[in-house]
């Protein structure tokens, strides 16, 4: 070997970076977080949850990945899953507002009865009292990053509601304390009953009648116990996915803006969707042999409403100054 060759071979080491083999480090792990609900994957929440994890996915390059784990299947009820969120046992959650009362009776304010009656108003009534719920979740250490409505509830039961005294024999399963509060006054009983837990209670008598949506009840399948339903087009309740502020800012700044976008186009799906789902719901109902009343009788539709009136005056007085003038404000439309 000449020495120019030894020379131009030195060079070239001493050319080479210590370093060199970092073209072959492993890829940055992706960063994984739960989000959790305990209502099916096929209800509309189920559907929001799925649309958030393929934006994110999506929109990050895979640097976020959402493992949706629904049906209860974190072993926790709607009313624990705000807690497990706030503690950082799970980065998300999506959960239905009512549940929360126990919270603040803000949460109830989707919920409640006969005050809204279509997307429409149920969507202007969300955006007047986003302030209101960013603050709660905030205090809460979350932050809300996507809506889910849902299709008007109605009542699922045994037998055709169609008179006082049918009313007066539901023993209802309600979603939220105001329901309780509304049906203890027309039925014989009334309870808050998770939705998870329906199947037992149905299966031992302990409730003949749920107050829920066509798209829960269709989700559950509760036609193979209550194979009628009656339209009151009591409320278009709302469910939040939020997200540990925790986990949201370990994130860096752009794929925290990345996941907001997530949120809002999960959003607008959402929202989207409810244009004939009620429809669509009545379609699947109908073919698995339920009854539907789309027009209950005027003396059922009037015990409801004068007991809703009570339950709304008591809620105005519990829930603050800005939470009553948002639903005056609702009313007076």
């Amino acid at each position: 070997m000449s020495i120019r060759t030894i020379a131009l071979f030195a060079a070239a080491l001493a050319a080479t970076p210590v370093h060199a083999q970092s073209d072959s480090s492993p890829a940055p792990q992706p960063i994984v977080w739960d989000l959790i609900d305990e209502y099916p994957a096929t209800a509309i929440p189920g559907e929001a949850e799925a649309f958030f994890a393929e934006a994110a996915r999506r929109l990050t390059s895979g640097r976020v990945i959402i493992n949706t784990i629904p049906d209860a299947k974190s072993g926790l009820r709607t009313r624990e899953q705000l807690k497990a969120v706030t503690e950082g046992r799970h980065a998300m959650a999506n959960t239905l507002a009512g549940a929360l009362a126990d919270e603040s009776p803000v949460f109830l304010l989707s919920s409640l009865p006969f005050v809204t009656g279509s997307a429409a108003d149920a969507r202007a009534l969300a955006a007047a009292a986003m302030p209101l719920y960013d603050k709660l979740f905030a205090e809460r250490k979350q932050k809300i990053l996507f809506i889910t409505p849902w299709p008007p509830s109605g009542i699922w039961s045994a037998k055709p509601v169609d008179s006082i005294d049918a009313l007066r024999a539901l023993k209802v399963r309600t979603y939220d304390k105001g329901g309780t509060d509304l049906f203890a006054q027309v039925s014989s009983a009334a309870s808050v009953v998770s939705f998870s837990d329906l199947p037992g209670k149905l299966d031992s008598g302990e409730i003949n009648a749920v107050l829920s949506s066509g798209d829960g009840g269709a989700a559950r399948k509760l036609w193979t116990h209550l194979q009628n339903f009656a339209e009151i087009t009591y409320a278009v309740p709302l469910s939040f996915g939020t997200v540990s502020l925790e986990a949201f800012n370990k994130l860096d700044a752009g794929d925290r803006a990345l996941i907001e976008q997530a949120g809002r186009e999960t959003t607008e799906r959402q929202w989207a969707a409810m244009a004939g789902r009620v429809a669509r719901n009545y379609t699947t109902m109908r073919d698995n042999k339920v009854a539907i009343d789309e027009k209950p009788p005027a003396a059922v539709m009037d015990a409801l409403r004068a007991a809703a009136a009570k339950s709304v005056a008591e809620w105005r007085a519990k829930a603050g100054a800005d939470a009553a003038a948002l639903l005056d404000a609702r009313m007076k439309r």
